[in-house]
């Protein structure tokens, strides 16, 4: 019986992807190709092929940005998955940014925009703590950073996380950590620590206000890291230890 060469044989795929087969070994063994990025699905079934139902694993389907790529790291509800999912929502998704304002003008390295890169990362450099959630983060170790990247990131337990929230909307048009004491006339500043909020005093300027608690909070930077001195990175300790918080935070 003759073989059937089904080679340059095309369809639209069930998400709407243009395929075109790009090599026909027989119905158990084809190789497609996604002209549209360049995608080849190989060695695949001619069935798959045939129902529409192959992926193009290089269609940006998540946030406009964001693809699967090509290899052996699954999308679906892991940990990783759903890190690289959100990671990609604070960055382009302006519905999120709304409510979450300090990530405007972030975005993710385009690396990273391959699932299959940033799984391998998060592999080699996620930790866990017992009874403890562990969070991405982007700005700890330089300071300001707005770029998620191999470089700038590491994973950080939510206590150490915390110390860096920034409520902008509340604290208005003083100095982080100071507020106006309207009975007396004067600046007061306080700092959050775990939930609690610390008094440190009245003072008669916002600059004196601001330097009392800046004093507070790098000193407690720093006793939050010698109590995970033995948990985290080395680096992150070291960040840490190195943190000055400024007048402009």
């Amino acid at each position: 019986m003759k073989l059937i060469d089904r080679t340059g044989e095309t369809k639209i795929s069930n998400g709407g992807n243009l395929m075109t087969i790009i090599n026909y070994t027989n119905a158990k063994n084809i190789d497609v190709l996604f002209p549209d990025t360049g995608y080849i699905a190989i060695n695949r079934d001619y069935k798959e092929f045939s129902v529409g139902i192959l992926k193009d694993m290089y269609e940006k389907t998540v946030w406009g940005v964001g693809y699967l790529g090509g290899g052996g790291h699954k999308s679906g509800s892991s940990k990783k998955h759903v890190t690289w999912r959100h990671m990609l929502e604070r960055c382009y998704n302006t519905k999120a940014q709304e409510k979450s304002p300090t990530y405007i003008d972030c975005s993710v390295i385009e690396e990273w925009h391959n699932y299959q890169n940033f799984a391998e990362w998060y592999d080699d450099n996620y930790y866990e703590i017992d009874g403890e959630l562990i969070h991405l983060d982007k700005d700890i170790l330089f300071k300001g950073n707005k770029i998620y990247s191999p470089k700038t990131c590491i994973f950080v337990p939510r206590d150490i996380n915390s110390l860096f929230t920034k409520t902008n909307a509340k604290r208005g048009e003083f100095p982080i950590g100071v507020t106006w004491h309207e009975k007396t006339g004067k600046y007061q500043s306080g700092c959050n620590n775990k939930g609690e909020l610390i008094y440190l005093g009245l003072h008669n300027t916002p600059s004196e206000a601001f330097y009392v608690y800046k004093e507070y909070k790098e000193e407690l930077i720093k006793q939050i890291a010698d109590g995970y001195r033995d948990k985290i990175p080395e680096k992150l300790y070291d960040a840490l230890y190195r943190y000055e918080v400024s007048i402009n935070d």
